[in-house]
């Protein structure tokens, strides 16, 4: 490994630095692990993200992401990474691998602002040989209809003859201890086939298993029916919990029954509805690219409908165990047990505890939390109570208490203990009232 020299240029690279083997650009859950499987497995890395707060933590050691610890990005350091928000301090990267937020516009189409703008800063960085690759969620054509364009008129290079460029979807799970980076089999399709073997003898180098797709094409569709599988499959069984309430049923019981038999069926669970980037996002990719051509992806709208209802019918159920009880929903003491989008997770991003906190606010309840992952939250700017921090945190503090987030720190037994009214959305709990 080269020698990090303390000396700048003027434009602020370390004199003799070599130009790194792989840029990163976006370090958050998707940019950050990748960079660090790199480094671990001797790549030179240089991380480029816009905000200089991020960049100056991890050049200081301070990790943004749960899934990278402090220890992980000071030895990120140590193996020569660096993080930076100028792109003239990079140099000729021999690899760019695109890893920034491709979100929803606010009518739910594609938003693929910071994919144009990487795209025209990798451009400008773009030596005849290197590889692109585009890890950003986004729909079937992206990488050969919208980035190679950007990359080709702001570098002077046609791509699959002066530099490759394929699609490898991310796959990353935050929280997830068991499959990262490097166990987690990658897909990777490129624009021609010569750009798909030089993108996944890249990939070699990080991960065990690479597989290969026909083209970008098949790699980005790949990553949309992953999600879209799930988020059909949760909707169903959503669906399935608010009918099974009606029969007077339990469906958990039902699902554990149907579980037994060895082939032919994956169990899904109910729950208060959708959460993270992926599911309730990355489906409206594959319905948009359906519209252009004129038809509808009635699965994916239905899924959308029933998935996002799940807040609204929590609230409903809710008001009525309040309402049985004889207690008024205004001015009740709701406490929400686990708020995060996921189990054993940090990670806020999309969580249904926050349409259903609105709800609950609306309506006039006082509303607490807790959340061993979560030491402060805020719902529209405005502070949810830390059950912790209350003067009267004790044996039935509460009014209702409702089970959101099964975080296995819970002491689930002690759960049942904070208020006579238990709603439990993910069917765990020894008493209480199942969704």
């Amino acid at each position: 490994m080269a020698h990090r020299k303390s000396a700048v240029t003027p434009n602020g690279k370390p004199h003799g630095d070599p130009d790194p083997d792989l840029l990163v650009i976006g370090l958050g859950y998707v940019g950050l692990p990748l960079a660090a499987e790199a480094a671990r497995s001797g790549l030179m890395v240089t991380g480029y993200d816009l905000s200089p707060a991020v960049v100056a933590g991890l050049n200081n050691g301070r990790s943004r992401v749960p899934d990278i610890s402090d220890a992980e990005v000071t030895a990120m350091r140590a193996r020569g990474f660096r993080a930076t928000s100028d792109p003239a301090t990079i140099g000729t990267p021999a690899v760019t691998v695109i890893c920034v937020p491709t979100p929803l516009t606010a009518d739910s189409g594609p938003d693929l602002t910071a994919v144009r703008s990487a795209a025209r800063t990798t451009a400008k960085l773009l030596r005849p040989g290197a590889l692109v690759v585009l890890e950003s969620t986004t729909y079937p054509g992206t990488t050969d209809e919208v980035v190679r364009p950007i990359l080709e008129k702001g570098s002077g290079l046609c791509a699959g003859l002066d530099f490759h460029l394929a699609f490898s979807p991310e796959r990353i799970d935050p929280g997830n201890r068991a499959f990262g980076v490097r166990n987690t089999p990658k897909i990777v399709g490129g624009i021609t086939p010569r750009c798909t073997e030089v993108a996944a003898a890249f990939f070699r180098r990080l991960c065990d298993q690479v597989v290969t797709a026909a083209s970008a094409r098949e790699a980005e569709m790949a990553k949309l029916l992953e999600n879209t599988y799930r988020h059909v499959n949760i909707a169903l069984v959503n669906e399935m919990a608010v009918l099974s309430h009606e029969l007077g049923l339990d469906l958990w019981d039902a699902i554990r029954c149907a579980a037994t038999k060895p082939f032919g069926f994956q169990a899904f669970y109910p729950g208060p509805g959708v959460g993270g980037h992926c599911i309730p996002i990355d489906p409206n990719y594959l319905s948009y690219k359906v519209r252009t051509l004129g038809h509808r992806f009635r699965f994916i709208d239905l899924a959308h409908e029933i998935n996002n209802r799940m807040p609204s019918y929590v609230f409903t159920r809710c008001a009525s165990l309040l309402n049985q009880a004889g207690r008024p929903l205004n001015g009740a003491r709701i406490l929400l047990l686990g708020v995060t989008y996921k189990k054993d997770s940090a990670d806020l991003r999309e969580t249904p505890a926050v349409p259903l906190a609105r709800l609950l606010r609306r309506a006039g309840a006082r509303l607490c939390y807790l959340d061993p992952h979560v030491p402060d939250w805020l719902v529209d700017g405005e502070p949810v109570e830390n059950a912790e921090r209350l003067a009267a945190y004790a044996t039935a503090f509460a009014d209702l208490a409702v089970l959101l987030q099964d975080h296995s720190m819970f002491d689930l037994e002690r759960a049942t203990s904070y208020a006579p009214l238990i709603l439990d959305t993910r069917g765990v709990l020894p008493a209480g009232e199942r969704l």
